[in-house]
C-alpha cells in the first residue's frame, strides 16, 4: 500500500471481505476483530485506508476508534472502510467490534510517520587546525523522522569518518573527533543525513550540509633565525636584515613581520618547500640612535614564532681638521687644530686631546721640511663594544727658496772620452727652482737631463744656479774626461787572446808532427826486422 495515498477502492472487496467472514467465522463464543492493514508508514500530513471487519455475522457494533481525522468510505455487514487524514504523529488506531451474548473483542494498527531531514549543517570548522590536535565535528540534524531510522554520517570527501544514530531532541546533534594531519590540508567535510526506511519497502533518503574546507598547519617550536648586517648601523648608511624559519607546514602560507624599533621594515618574502625567508634593507636616522630590538615575526594558521635581537644605530661624523693657513711661507708660526663629536676620543699626530675636551691643537714654525706633510686627525668611538675610527688628513705647503747641494747635483764627475751621458742636477725649492749649469770660463751652457756626447773639450768647472721667486743660490761641479786609450782594451785583449792561441796551436801542432814520425821510424824498423828473421830461417826439406 503507497504510503503517501489513500487504498483504492475495489468493487468485489466487500463479497471478498464476506467471504473471509464466513471462512474465519468461528463458532458460538468464538467473535473476532481484524485490521487491515496492521503496519503502515506513511509520510508526515499523509493518508492511509484502514479496514475493521469481524467475524460476527450481525455485529450490534463496529468502529474505528484515532484521534486522527478519519472518514467511513463504504461498509459492509462485517467490515468497515476508513480513511485517515492528515496523520501527523505515529499511532494505533483502535478497530472493535460487539457481538450480541458476547464481549466487545479489537485489534489495533501501527502507524508510522516519517519526515525528510529539513535542514543538515556541520558547524564552522576552524580558519586554521594545529597538525597533530584533535579536531571536533560538530553537526546538527533538523528535523527527520523516525529518529531510530535516522542515521548522521560525517565523511571527509567520500571517506566516511563517523557513522551514528540520530538522538532525540530537536536539533539532532553529534560529533566525532579526528586527529588532524598534513593530508586534511585543504579537504573538504560534509555531514550527511540518512533515513533508511528500506525494510519498510519506502527508500533511502539522504540530506547532505554544505561541504566546509579545512586548513591544517604546522609551525616548528623555535624561533626563527634573524640576522642583521651589520649589527651596528650608522645614521644614513644602508643595512640588511634577513630572518628566516624550516619545518613549516604549508609554508606558502607563512607570513613574515620585519620590525626595527616598532617600526615596519619594507620585508620581501620567499618560500621553499617547507621553509620561509625574508629580507628587507633598513635605513636608520638620528631620531632612532641608540639601542633598537629588532623583531621578526613569523606567523602561520593561528600561531606564530618570534625572534628578538638588538641593532645599535650610532651617529659619527668625522672629525674636522683645520690649518690656520694651508700654504704659508717657511719660517711662518702654522695652528693645526682637530676637533672631533662629542664622545669620541681625539688624537692628533699621536697626541691625544685631554679629556674632557674632544678637540687637540699643535703649532709649529714651517720650514722647509714641513712642505707636504701630512697631519692625521684620528677620531675613535665606542659602539657596542666595537671600536670604530674616522680619519681625516690635511697636507701644508711650504714656500721656501731653492736648495742645491751635492745631494742634488755631483759637484765631480768623470766621464770616458767618446761616451754617452746625461747630466742630474735638480734643486729642491717651493715652487721649484729653474736650474742651469754653464762653464765658468767659456760661458757655454750644459745641458740638464739630455744625453750628450762626451768630448775631450767638454772637461772644465761649471756653475750651476737655481732660481725662484724666494731666492737664488749656485753650486760649482766639476767634470773630468777621460782621454781614449791608443787602442782600446777590448782590441788589445783581443789580440793578446789570438797570438795566445796561435802559439798554443803552432805547439801543438809541431808536438804531433814530431810523435808521429816517431812512430813511423818505429814501424819501419819492426818491418824490417821481420824480414830479416824471415831469411834466416832454413826452407823445409
Amino acid at each position: 500500500m503507497a504510503p503517501d495515498g489513500a487504498l483504492p477502492a475495489l468493487p468485489a472487496l466487500p463479497a471478498l471481505l464476506a467471504l473471509l467472514a464466513a471462512l474465519l467465522l468461528p463458532g458460538p463464543g468464538g467473535a473476532q476483530t481484524w485490521v487491515s492493514p496492521q503496519e503502515a508508514t506513511l509520510p508526515r500530513g499523509g493518508s492511509v485506508d484502514l479496514n475493521c471487519s469481524t467475524a460476527c455475522p450481525q455485529p450490534t457494533g463496529l468502529g474505528l476508534e484515532t484521534p486522527v481525522d478519519k472518514e467511513l468510505v463504504s461498509e459492509g455487514d462485517t467490515w468497515k472502510l476508513f480513511k485517515l487524514k492528515n496523520v501527523d504523529r505515529d499511532s494505533t488506531p483502535l478497530c472493535f467490534s460487539n457481538c450480541p451474548g458476547q464481549a466487545q473483542t479489537s485489534a489495533t494498527a501501527s502507524l508510522t510517520v516519517y519526515a525528510f531531514p529539513q535542514h543538515v549543517e556541520l558547524a564552522p570548522l576552524p580558519a586554521w587546525q594545529p597538525v597533530g590536535d584533535n579536531l571536533t565535528l560538530s553537526c546538527r540534524v533538523q528535523g527527520g523522522e523516525p529518529r531510530a531510522r535516522l542515521s548522521v554520517v560525517l565523511l571527509r570527501g567520500q571517506e566516511e569518518l563517523s557513522r551514528q544514530p540520530a538522538p532525540l531532541g530537536e536539533p539532532a546533534e553529534v560529533t566525532a573527533t579526528v586527529q588532524a594531519g598534513r593530508e586534511h590540508h585543504g579537504a573538504n567535510f560534509t555531514c550527511v543525513a540518512e533515513l533508511d526506511l528500506q525494510p519498510q519497502g519506502v527508500g533511502l533518503f539522504r540530506n547532505a550540509s554544505e561541504p566546509r574546507q579545512l586548513r591544517t598547519f604546522a609551525l616548528p617550536q623555535m624561533p626563527p633565525h634573524l640576522a642583521a648586517s651589520p649589527q651596528i648601523l650608522e645614521v644614513g648608511s644602508q643595512g640588511r636584515v634577513h630572518c628566516s624559519l624550516a619545518g613549516l607546514f604549508p609554508a606558502s602560507e607563512a607570513q613574515v613581520q620585519l620590525q626595527l624599533g616598532g617600526r615596519e621594515l619594507n620585508t620581501t618574502v620567499s618560500h621553499a618547500k617547507d621553509s620561509v625567508r625574508a629580507t628587507a634593507s633598513v635605513e636608520v636616522t638620528v631620531e632612532e640612535e641608540g639601542p633598537r630590538p629588532l623583531v621578526c615575526t613569523v606567523l602561520l594558521g593561528t600561531r606564530q614564532q618570534e625572534a628578538r635581537t638588538t641593532l645599535t644605530v650610532y651617529s659619527f661624523p668625522a672629525p674636522n681638521l683645520t690649518l690656520s693657513q694651508p700654504e704659508v711661507s717657511e719660517g711662518t708660526e702654522v695652528t693645526v687644530e682637530c676637533e672631533g663629536h662629542h664622545g669620541t676620543t681625539v688624537t692628533l699626530d699621536g697626541v691625544p686631546a685631554q679629556p674632557p675636551s674632544p678637540r687637540v691643537q699643535l703649532q709649529l714654525n714651517a720650514s722647509a721640511n714641513d712642505h707636504g706633510r701630512h697631519f692625521l686627525c684620528s677620531v675613535a668611538l665606542d659602539v657596542a663594544g666595537q671600536v670604530l675610527h674616522k680619519n681625516q688628513t690635511r697636507e701644508l705647503r711650504v714656500l721656501y727658496g731653492p736648495r742645491l747641494d751635492q745631494r742634488d747635483c755631483p759637484e765631480n764627475l768623470t766621464w770616458p772620452e767618446g761616451s754617452w751621458q746625461t747630466l742630474r742636477c735638480q734643486a729642491r725649492g717651493n715652487p721649484l727652482p729653474n736650474v742651469s749649469c754653464q762653464h765658468e770660463s767659456t760661458r757655454s751652457p750644459l745641458p740638464i737631463g739630455k744625453p750628450q756626447p762626451v768630448e775631450l773639450q767638454l772637461a772644465g768647472t761649471y756653475c750651476c744656479r737655481a732660481v725662484s721667486p724666494h731666492g737664488e743660490v749656485t753650486h760649482v761641479i766639476s767634470i773630468h774626461v777621460v782621454p781614449k786609450p791608443l787602442l782600446p782594451p777590448v782590441l788589445i785583449i783581443l789580440v793578446v787572446v789570438l797570438a795566445l792561441l796561435g802559439i798554443v796551436g803552432t805547439a801543438g801542432y809541431i808536438y804531433n808532427r814530431q810523435r808521429k814520425i816517431k812512430k813511423y821510424k818505429l814501424q819501419q824498423a819492426q818491418e824490417a826486422a821481420a824480414m830479416k828473421l824471415t831469411a834466416a830461417q832454413p826452407s823445409p826439406s
